[in-house]
């Protein structure tokens, strides 16, 4: 198939299956004679992979060793739980540091008159790095 249908069949764009190509995310795709890309069912697989993997909040880096995992099949299941251990512990550290800054932006807020007054403690925040509560 070509990468149009490629793309719709796997949920990602044109684009990105292009961009995963380049990086070697994907291996480089079997060209037609008029040079177009051809992509077999493999590839689909490969790019299935690699957008559930995204959508799980792997990095390209992640993905990359994910694949090398997938595809070598005397892996031990354990190198994959391990990364897959490291990445919950990166997706709490980005959940703690988000709800961080949704509790200091709700605080700011909840000080904010929000009417026709000029004086806006969400603004003085900004304005001073972070400094004014």
């Amino acid at each position: 198939m070509n990468i149009g249908q490629a793309a719709r069949h796997s949920g990602l764009s044109a684009k990105m299956i292009r961009y995963y190509e380049s990086i070697g995310l994907l291996k480089a795709a079997h060209r037609s004679d008029s040079g177009y890309r051809l992509y077999q069912d493999d590839d689909l697989h490969t790019l299935a992979f690699i957008k559930r993997s995204r959508d799980l909040g792997f990095s390209l880096e992640e993905v990359a060793q994910l694949l090398t995992l997938w595809q070598d099949r005397a892996r031990a299941s354990a190198d994959v739980k391990a990364l897959a251990h490291q990445h919950i512990d990166d997706l709490n550290r980005r959940i703690e540091e988000l709800s961080g800054l949704r509790d200091t932006l709700q605080h700011l807020v909840s000080h904010c008159n929000g009417d026709e007054r000029p004086d806006c403690p969400i603004l003085k925040d900004l304005a001073s790095g972070g400094g004014c509560h």
